[in-house]
C-alpha cells in the first residue's frame, strides 16, 4: 500500500502545510497491524497511516522509505513504538537523527521520553544560558541530545526484544507444563480437522452415495453435494470407502 491509497481518516492539514503521519508496521504474516493502529488513532485519529508487513529476511520496507523521502519540516510521524521505526536501534537511531536534523517531528506513543520534542524542549531552555559563543555551545548540546536519544532508543529496543523473548519462554513452558500433565497439544497424529461444511457434505454421501446403500452415482453425488472430484473422494476416504 503506497502513500497514494494509504487511507486518510481525517484530513490531517495543519495550518502551512504540516501533516501527520503514522506508521505501522509488523514482521511477520500472521501479525495483525490492528492493535498498533487502535492506539495511534485513539491519539491522533487525523493522522494518515500508513500500513506496512515486513519481514526480518527482507531488507525492504518501501512504504517506510516513501514516507521518509516524503516527509518535510514541520511535519510529524507517530509511531506505537520507537521499534516499529526500524529493525534494529542502530537503523532506528540513523533514521531519528537523520528527521530531526530536517525538522520532523517524531512520536513513540510507548516511549514519549524518546519524542524530539522532549529534545528540542531540552535545546530550548539551554539557550537562554549561552553567551556570546552561542554556535559552540549548541552544537555542543546537540551532540549531547543525540547521544542520550541514542542511548534511549538503544534501551527501548533492548526491552522491546526481551517482551519477545519472555512471550516465548512463557509459551515454550506453558507447552511443557501442559505436556508434562497429561494434556494433548495440537491435533492427535492421525486425527481429521472437521468443519460445518465437510460434515454437512459427509452426510449428503452417507444417504445418497451409492457407496453407502444410496442411488446416486460419484458424478451425480459430487454435483449435488457442490464439491470437486478430490473433495469428495477424500470425504469418503474419511468415511471409510477407499477409491477403486
Amino acid at each position: 500500500m503506497g502513500l497514494s491509497k494509504i487511507t486518510i481518516v481525517k484530513n490531517t492539514m495543519i495550518g502551512n502545510d504540516r501533516m501527520i503521519y503514522a506508521y505501522a508496521r509488523v514482521s511477520t504474516r500472521t501479525q495483525k497491524l490492528d492493535r498498533q493502529i487502535k492506539s495511534i488513532k485513539e491519539r491522533y485519529p487525523e493522522a494518515i497511516i500508513v500500513q506496512e508487513k515486513y519481514t526480518g529476511t527482507s531488507m525492504e520496507r518501501t512504504e517506510w522509505q516513501k514516507l521518509f523521502a516524503r516527509v518535510k519540516a514541520g511535519d510529524t510521524i507517530v509511531f506505537d513504538s520507537v521499534s516499529r521505526m526500524s529493525r534494529n536501534a542502530e537503523e532506528g537511531f540513523a533514521a531519528y537523527e537523520d528527521l530531526y536534523i530536517r525538522g520532523v517531528e517524531l512520536v513513540f506513543i510507548k516511549e514519549p521520553h524518546i519524542n524530539t520534542e522532549t529534545y528540542k524542549r531540552a535545546l530550548q531552555s539551554n539557550i537562554q544560558l549561552v553567551g556570546d559563543k552561542i554556535d559552540y555551545v549548541l552544537d555542543g548540546i546537540n551532540r549531547y541530545l543525540m547521544a542520550l536519544a541514542k542511548e534511549q532508543i538503544e534501551i527501548a529496543f533492548q526491552q522491546a526484544e526481551k517482551e519477545v523473548r519472555d512471550i516465548q519462554t512463557r509459551v515454550k513452558e506453558g507447552i511443557e507444563v501442559a505436556r508434562l500433565n497429561g494434556k494433548q497439544i495440537g491435533s492427535p497424529k492421525g486425527s481429521v480437522y472437521t468443519v460445518k461444511k465437510s460434515a454437512a457434505t459427509k452426510e449428503i454421501i452417507r444417504k445418497h452415495s451409492r457407496s453407502f446403500g444410496g442411488n446416486l452415482t460419484d458424478s451425480e453425488c459430487m454435483k449435488l453435494a457442490g464439491v470437486s472430484n478430490n473433495t469428495f473422494y477424500k470425504y469418503k476416504r474419511e468415511l471409510g470407502i477407499v477409491r477403486k
